[in-house]
């Protein structure tokens, strides 16, 4: 079915909050898909929750990570167009029928996210401008931080055969990763109109883990060790600039806090950066 979409929600220990997250797919305006999620080895009552609703429930034997929880769902799914939800998030009714209308009258577009109304517990927050949605090419914008929110995205299969699946290597900013790939390949579209309901300030959410910016670090040089040859100069600059700033800032609470095996580790990577490069690496 050409306009057949997958919703994916990968969850872990969530059962007190992935009902409404379900819901809110199931109350889809657009009824043409299927909600596969993706159990990544709770420990809770998730399994009880599931059986409310019409899902295909997929059961991990362990906790492996939101890239593996992902990538299983993107090989469970039968759809050509593809929708990720975080299971502490929402989508409002007409989500995914505007996006596709979207992309309908766009074909020059694979992917299109939306805006998105923030919450921390029960207190509306206003985006800064820095966090402003990514829109077009975004390469620019990408390398500094996430400017695409994954529970907004509705994207075709196509993007993920060229630009590949979710690093599972990545137990952290898995998104901010792969976002860069997207980014050196595809625009992206906006419909800047709310559409999903983002509910924070837990602490279960892992974008509250400390120390973020080493696994940037890590995705801004794999991603230029990975297309430099296929990369503009600019691009290349563009990364290794970003890159080594936030190395530098890095590095200054590393060494404050005694982090030593984080130091030793960007140490290595930059050292295989710099056999292809002809400037020596920032530490």
């Amino acid at each position: 079915m050409k306009n057949f979409v997958s919703v994916i929600i990968p969850t872990y220990n969530r059962a007190y909050i992935l009902s409404k997250a379900i819901e809110s797919v199931v109350k889809q305006t657009y009824r043409s898909l299927e909600l596969i999620v993706v159990d990544d080895g709770s420990k809770d009552e998730t399994p009880r929750i599931i059986t409310k609703y019409p899902v295909r429930y997929v059961k991990l034997p362990r906790n492996f990570g939101p890239s593996f929880a992902r990538n299983r769902g993107i090989l469970k799914s039968k759809a050509k167009f593809l929708a990720f939800l975080d299971s502490d998030d929402h989508f409002l009714p007409y989500k995914i029928e505007k996006q596709l209308r979207f992309l309908d009258k766009n074909p020059w577009c694979k992917l299109v996210q939306t805006e998105e109304i923030w919450f921390k517990g029960n207190r509306r927050l206003n985006p800064k401008k820095h966090h402003a949605k990514a829109k077009g090419y975004f390469l620019h914008r990408a390398v500094k931080l996430c400017v695409v929110s994954i529970s907004t995205v509705l994207m075709d299969r196509e993007v993920f055969n060229k630009v590949g699946y979710f690093d599972e290597t990545f137990p952290l900013c898995e998104d901010y990763e792969f976002w860069l790939r997207v980014a050196l390949h595809y625009p992206m579209g906006l419909i800047e109109e709310a559409l999903v309901i983002k509910d924070g300030g837990r602490d279960d959410q892992l974008s509250q883990t400390p120390g973020l910016d080493f696994y940037r670090i890590k995705a801004l040089l794999k991603v230029y060790k990975s297309y430099q040859s296929l990369l503009k100069p600019e691009e290349k600059l563009l990364l290794l600039g970003e890159a080594s700033r936030k190395t530098e800032i890095f590095l200054r609470g590393a060494k404050k806090h005694g982090n030593l095996k984080a130091i030793f580790q960007l140490i290595k990577i930059w050292k295989e950066i710099n056999e292809i490069l002809t400037l020596p690496y920032p530490l």
